[in-house]
This record gives C-alpha cells, structure tokens and sequence, in this order.
C-alpha cells in the first residue's frame, strides 16, 4: 500500500522550549554507542534501507512507475465508476478546481515521491531562480540541524547532493538543462528517486529531532515510540508510510507549502458533500533561511497539491 492516512489534522501551535537547540546527539540513541549502528555504515545505508536493485527482476503484472504519466481527472472518475457512489460525487467536485493528476507507485514513499515531482516540475516551470536560491538556503540548515543532532555528514550528503543536481537540472540556461520529459525520466529511475527520497526524510527526521517538544504530543498519539525512534523507525527507512507529522515536518523545514485534498467517503452532518482539504503552511519561526531572506512563508499559498485516498497519495492539476 501507500502511505497511512493522516487524519486532517487542526493547525499546529509551537510550544514552549527552546526551538532550535536539537537534544544531545548521544542521550536518546537506540543502541549504547554514542553513533547508532545505521550511523556507521556511510554510503552503505542506503543500501541498508533499499538494497541493491534487482539485476534480473522477475516478470510482474502492469506496475505504476515511480511516477505516472499525466491523466484527465475523468480517469479517477472511470476507476470508482462502479464504487461508492460518495466518492463518484466527491470527483465530480474535484473536478470543479482541477483537471488532471499524475499517479505514483504504492510503495510507502508515494507522499515523498509525489512532493519531489511536483516540486522540481513547479521550478522547471515558473524558473522561479528566488524560490531556488531561497530553498538551497534552507537545505543548508537542514545540514546544520542534522549535524547538530549527531548525524555524521558522509552519511546523508550524496542525497542531499542529489536533490540540488536535480534541482539546478530543471534551471535552464546551462549545459545540464532538462525539459519536462527528461524531468518524468530522470525521477522514474530507481537511484535517482530513492536517492531523492532518502534526501526528503532525513530533512523530516531532522526537523522532528530539532522541534522534539512540539512534535512529541502528536508522536505519543501514534506510537508508543520516543520522538527519536520514531525518526528512525517511521520516518528515515525506505517504504515507511507517511502522515500529517512527516508532512508538517518536511513543510516546514523546507518552507513549502502543500494542500492535500482528502478523497474518501466521508460525508457532513447536513448531508451535504465537499472535498475537505488541509493546508500545510510552513512555522513563519521554523526556518533560519527564511528569515534571512526576509520571506514569511505563512503569506504563501500552497502551489503542490496532492490527492490522498487512503493510504495513498497523487499529485493534482488544478484548472
């Protein structure tokens, strides 16, 4: 399946303590040593959490790319065309504000994988060089914050490096320019995607460590995990499901805003249907880049949006 439903959840508040300051890189690890055991494996974990692709895959069924082509949302009307007829209508209402989506593998990493598409295809589009400049900042202090908790640096920079080559790739004007049909190639393969994807939940798990007072309350409520097994068992391996907390988490760190529209057969008091939808707009106070470029990102309008039917995220077109 894909990733766990995340309940809509009411905006989140940041508590009192210091927001900043991560905790010891060395009080709440899982094992004994002062680096966890993932730690010391280097350029080996991502092979620790995906393993090595398969040389000769066995034949399989039609399977969803990592990432789909574009369709006419009358495709997801076809598919529940015979379903619950709540979620017939609730299509006919999406498609009152949008007229497309693109689908992504079921593999756990559907929110991550959708995010990285539609973000690098929003750049590619607008060149937008100031949002560029202004994330790059952002994915410094991500750096910083990983480092700050402990994190050694040859662990997780090939994906970080990663996402930035993709990045300054949608950006044209320079040799390594690509379009948008080399873009649906490029996060199709298998290294560059999970690489991507590792990349987007380090980001997450060092923003949750960072802020562990605040995300604390809505992990307990999950699991009976500490906020730090959480991260390292619900957050960085390959598959693990995603809900509102990584979300929350990667918004803000990154300091994107996401609506993720709510596809499912729930219906009001009054009987009457809508399609609920949950903007996830950035801590005006969550990044240091932000700050110093003078952006409040609590002003933005989420230009990502996503699909989620449960335990499954989409990216959608708006009209």
């Amino acid at each position: 399946m894909g990733d766990a439903p995340p309940p809509a959840p009411a905006p989140l508040v940041e508590g009192g303590g210091s927001d900043g300051a991560g905790p010891d890189p060395n009080s709440h690890r899982l094992s004994p040593e002062p680096v966890s055991v993932e730690l010391s494996m280097g350029g080996d974990y991502y092979h620790a959490c995906c393993g090595d692709p398969d040389p000769d895959p066995k034949p399989e069924g039609p399977q969803v790319p990592y990432i789909g082509n574009k369709e006419p949302l009358s495709a997801l009307a076809a598919e529940f065309q015979s379903g619950s007829p709540i979620l017939q209508e609730k299509i006919k209402l999406l498609g009152e504000q949008y007229d497309a989506l693109r689908r992504t593998r079921g593999d756990g990493n559907c929110f991550y994988r959708s995010f990285m598409f539609s973000y690098l295809e929003h750049i590619l589009e607008t060149q937008d060089r100031a949002e560029v400049e202004r994330i790059l900042k952002n994915i410094e202090q991500c750096k910083k914050t990983l480092s700050g908790l402990g994190y050694i640096e040859f662990t997780f920079e090939d994906f970080f490096s990663m996402f930035i080559e993709e990045l300054q790739n949608v950006l044209q004007g320079h040799g390594t320019s690509i379009g948008p049909e080399e873009l649906l190639e490029r996060t199709r393969d298998q290294t560059t995607s999970d690489y991507v994807v590792m990349f987007f939940r380090f980001v997450t798990s060092g923003e949750i460590q960072r802020r562990a007072e605040f995300f604390e309350p809505f992990i307990s409520g999950l699991t009976n995990s500490t906020v730090v097994q959480f991260c390292k068992s619900s957050v960085e391996p390959m598959g693990e499901e995603s809900d509102h907390v990584h979300i929350i988490a990667l918004s803000d760190a990154l300091g994107v805003p996401i609506r993720v529209m709510y596809l499912d057969r729930s219906s009001c008091d009054t009987g009457n249907l809508s399609v609920n939808h949950h903007d996830f707009i950035p801590a005006a106070n969550s990044s240091e880049g932000d700050a110093a470029m003078g952006l409040n990102p609590a002003d933005e309008k989420p230009y990502i949006t996503l699909l989620y039917r449960p335990g499954h995220y989409d990216i959608l077109y708006p009209k």
